[in-house]
């Protein structure tokens, strides 16, 4: 009887903000704009990687890769956080959730690894500038690139076989907009003491190591200082600042929904509960929103060549 009870869930149900429908008519406009803002614009800092041939470099590159991650990561979960707040029980099949738990787990995960990346190119190329073309050569950064992409993805193949291997009894009811890794453990009626295993060593592999290639930037720091000219230490500090920005921003918003303390008044429950499930969402299209925009307010190239992208296009028009 119990293995029939395991075997019943062919599909969950996304709960979503369906007990606050007047705030999904609200997050609908606003997250789809958000969405709309974010295909934009990390749009055009792709054709610009692409297009321009002054922006062929390793830090471009992975400019480029970065915007089309973000482009990845958001279209796996919100095109289904839109349609949930357009139908009044939004379902998700096993598979369904399976892939999208997958894409979600291994942009995730693939971001840590290309902005730790990121950051040592700017190491190599403020603090050994003379080696710069040595050790950022075509070979070692596109083979930086795939090794971000694929170690991403190989995280993600196990986290999510682990998960969806799991029995699960007759709840199937997320507590969500999408499918979370820890919202579909929670359904599960096995021990699910190896996935939490995994899941830390995950976190410390694409959390904690990154962070070791991104405390690049105190040795950054200290070589412009270092600069004796206050137009160098400028030129210098703004190739930089736009990527620091970023990751300021990646892992400040990581920490503060892990971090921040729980209620204990079971009275504020349900507003904790809510306020949880729209950090998760605003969390999900915050970043890939603002990464375009910082990146073109704060470096000269790019907002030069999206100015010649828009003037040719005028011109052909």
């Amino acid at each position: 009887m119990e293995a029939a009870n395991q075997s019943t869930v062919a599909d969950f149900v996304l709960l979503g903000l369906s007990d606050q429908p007047k705030l999904e008519k609200i997050f609908f406009v606003l997250i789809l704009l958000m969405y709309l803002v974010i295909l934009l614009g990390n749009g055009v800092l792709i054709l610009v990687t692409i297009l321009d041939s002054h922006l062929h470099t390793p830090m471009y590159f992975f400019l480029g890769n970065l915007a089309f991650l973000d482009i990845c990561y958001t279209t796996s979960s919100v095109p289904l956080v839109l349609d949930g707040f357009l139908t009044l029980r939004e379902t998700i099949s096993f598979s369904g959730c399976a892939v999208q738990m997958f894409l979600s787990f291994a942009m995730g995960a693939t971001e840590c690894v290309l902005l730790s990346m990121m950051a040592f190119d700017r190491y190599v190329a403020i603090c050994n500038p003379l080696r710069y073309p040595v050790v950022m050569s075509k070979t070692v950064y596109l083979s930086m690139a795939v090794s971000s992409w694929v170690s991403g993805s190989i995280t993600a193949t196990v986290q999510t076989s682990l998960a969806m291997r799991l029995p699960f009894c007759g709840d199937n009811i997320i507590n969500h907009f999408t499918c979370e890794i820890l919202a579909v453990l929670k359904l599960a009626c096995a021990d699910i003491s190896i996935n939490v295993i995994c899941m830390a060593v995950g976190n410390v592999m694409f959390l904690g190591v990154p962070v070791f290639f991104i405390f690049d930037y105190i040795f950054i720091l200290s070589t412009i200082l270092r600069i004796p000219s206050a137009e160098g230490r400028k030129k210098a500090f703004s190739t930089c600042s736009a990527h620091l920005t970023v990751v300021v921003i990646f892992y400040g918003t990581i920490l503060f929904m892990y971090a921040k303390p729980k209620s204990k008044d079971p009275l504020g429950a349900d507003k904790q509960d809510l306020s949880d499930k729209l950090i998760s969402l605003f969390y999900g299209v915050l970043s890939p929103m603002l990464n375009p925009v910082i990146y073109s307010l704060r470096n000269k190239n790019v907002k030069v060549a999206v100015k010649t992208l828009v003037g040719q296009k005028c011109l052909i028009q």
